[in-house]
């Protein structure tokens, strides 16, 4: 049943849980290498240094959160024999694109919550935020675009 398209609640199920994931996988990352290991900038860096900590814990918890509930509604779709790997896999890569354009796009140039780095022109940097998040994004609806094109089975 794998080749089959589920039914439209199982496929939305497959879909939310391949956004989170994706968004939850780009999060972690995110924090996990220019928070804690690169030390480049905080979630929020317009204050203290605790609360800079404490947004980061707060974008942990939510990152860690969201990819948690990806994988339970992952496990959920293939014990229903509801899973498409087109649609999922497009979902993941449109969930990690879509965090890393709105992280670069909204959090670092609109609301100016952090940039990815300090002390630098950071027009590199940002090219090099947001060009692959763009990538992800549009690797992922062109996946998710042909999982939808995809005729549904005849019962």
């Amino acid at each position: 049943m794998a080749d089959e398209l589920p039914r439209p609640p199982a496929r939305r199920r497959l879909l939310v849980s391949g956004l989170l994931l994706g968004l939850g996988t780009a999060g972690a990352v995110d924090e996990i290498v220019f928070h804690q290991l690169l030390h480049w900038h905080h979630f929020y860096d317009r204050a203290s240094g605790a609360a800079g900590l404490v947004s980061d814990g707060l974008l942990h918890a939510g990152t860690f959160s969201a990819a948690v509930a990806g994988m339970a509604l992952l496990a959920d779709a293939r014990r229903r024999g509801a899973f498409l790997a087109a649609l999922w896999w497009g979902a993941v890569l449109t969930g990690a694109g879509a965090f890393q354009v709105w992280d670069g796009l909204v959090h670092h140039k609109v609301l100016r919550l952090h940039q990815v780095r300090y002390g630098v022109d950071p027009t590199g940097y940002d090219v090099a935020w947001v060009v692959p998040g763009v990538l992800l994004l549009v690797a992922g609806v062109v996946l998710l675009r042909r999982a939808r094109a995809r005729p549904a089975p005849v019962p």
